[in-house]
């Protein structure tokens, strides 16, 4: 079973692999969200790369993305879910390019996490405006 901070680590993994892409502005977006939000407060630096290595080797195996989006579902409480999926969004509006695939992990996850619809489209909105450029 996940810790929830492993499953919030796996949800920005997933949507930045998913276009078999992750871009080093990804990459920074999650060393960031690790080291600055409270939700992370306990969690050490050095165990995002266990992390991310345990989300690969998951994500590897048959049925692999659709087992990794249920074992996040059973780690995270109901409250965290969002927070997982605006993670995942600031991901994927960091590099200021949303592939279809990365698309389409979102919606799976807003359909395993049961974010309605309006609520995950104020969060889609707020990462797009965190992330925009001049």
């Amino acid at each position: 079973m996940l810790k929830p901070q492993d499953a919030l680590i796996w949800t920005m993994v997933l949507v930045s692999a998913a276009d078999r892409n992750m871009t080093d502005k990804e990459l920074m977006t999650m060393g960031d969200v690790v080291q600055h939000l409270p939700v992370f407060r306990s969690f050490k630096p050095a165990e995002i790369t266990r992390a991310a290595r345990d989300c690969s080797a998951v994500l590897g195996a048959e049925d692999g993305l659709d087992k990794s989006l249920e074992m996040i579902r059973a780690a995270l409480p109901p409250r965290l879910r969002e927070t997982a999926y605006a993670f995942a969004c600031d991901v994927v509006a960091s590099d200021g390019k949303a592939s279809q695939e990365e698309l389409r992990v979102l919606e799976m996850m807003r359909h395993q996490f049961d974010i309605e619809r309006l609520v995950a489209a104020a969060i889609e909105r707020g990462a797009r405006a965190r992330f925009q450029q001049l």
